[in-house]
């Protein structure tokens, strides 16, 4: 009988329920996490507790990480992340999150003026082809982002795709992602719910997404699932 797993301690900030942790629950659960879910702007940030904890992760929403004046829990969210990212503690960013993490390593992030919305192919840098993203070089992931970061000093860029050169940075135990492979395809109903007035003002049709989640969906779960059990494996090294 192998020997039980470490009880390790997660965070996971979310800003609207329908984009949480997705295949990472069960995958963090079945590695000894105990997790702790944070409701943006309900629940407090606290830098204490995301500075202590194994894991943080910092998912995606729809507001923009500069609307700190519409949306002023930002600013504490943004004191906790930098707090953490001095700590050296392992981070995911995740769209907005990635964003986030972005901005307090120093590096801009702007709106495009345009959105990248639906499933298409991602492209991996020569660095990418060297990290944990490995398997997603020209695989079909989700993406749902009209903003963009740039590349912070002193981490690698990891993927781009058409009008979007930056879709991925790492930097020692930080890894944001601009794309959604936490994003259950099983569950994607809630998204085209909860988009809806996105998805209608920017005239993207419903259907194309959820028959796209269908057929692309279980092989992306497969590739995501290997790609965030080989990250977890090396921040738990």
């Amino acid at each position: 009988m192998s020997a039980p797993r470490p009880l390790r301690t997660a965070v996971a900030v979310r800003h609207v329920p329908f984009e949480d942790l997705g295949i990472l629950a069960p995958l963090l659960a079945e590695r000894g996490y105990e997790i702790t879910l944070l409701d943006a702007g309900i629940d407090d940030i606290d830098e204490n507790v995301v500075t202590a904890v194994d894991l943080l992760i910092v998912l995606g929403g729809p507001i923009g990480m500069y609307d700190d004046d519409r949306y002023p829990f930002l600013r504490s969210s943004k004191s906790a992340l930098a707090a953490r990212l001095d700590s050296g503690g392992a981070t995911l960013g995740v769209c907005l999150g990635a964003q986030l993490l972005a901005e307090s390593l120093g590096a801009g992030v702007r709106p495009t003026g345009a959105v990248e919305i639906g499933f298409g192919p991602l492209t991996l840098t020569p660095e990418g082809r060297e990290s944990v993203l490995a398997p997603l070089d020209g695989e079909p992931v989700l993406h749902w982002h009209g903003d963009e970061f740039a590349i912070p000093a002193g981490a690698q860029s990891l993927a781009c795709t058409p009008g979007y050169p930056h879709q991925a940075f790492a930097v020692g135990r930080t890894l944001g992602l601009q794309f959604h492979l936490e994003a259950d395809h099983r569950a994607i109903e809630r998204w085209l719910i909860g988009h809806a007035h996105e998805l209608h003002h920017h005239g993207i049709d419903p259907r194309m997404i959820r028959e796209e989640a269908r057929a692309l969906g279980p092989r992306l779960e497969t590739l995501a699932t290997r790609v965030l059990t080989d990250w977890l494996d090396a921040i738990e090294a």
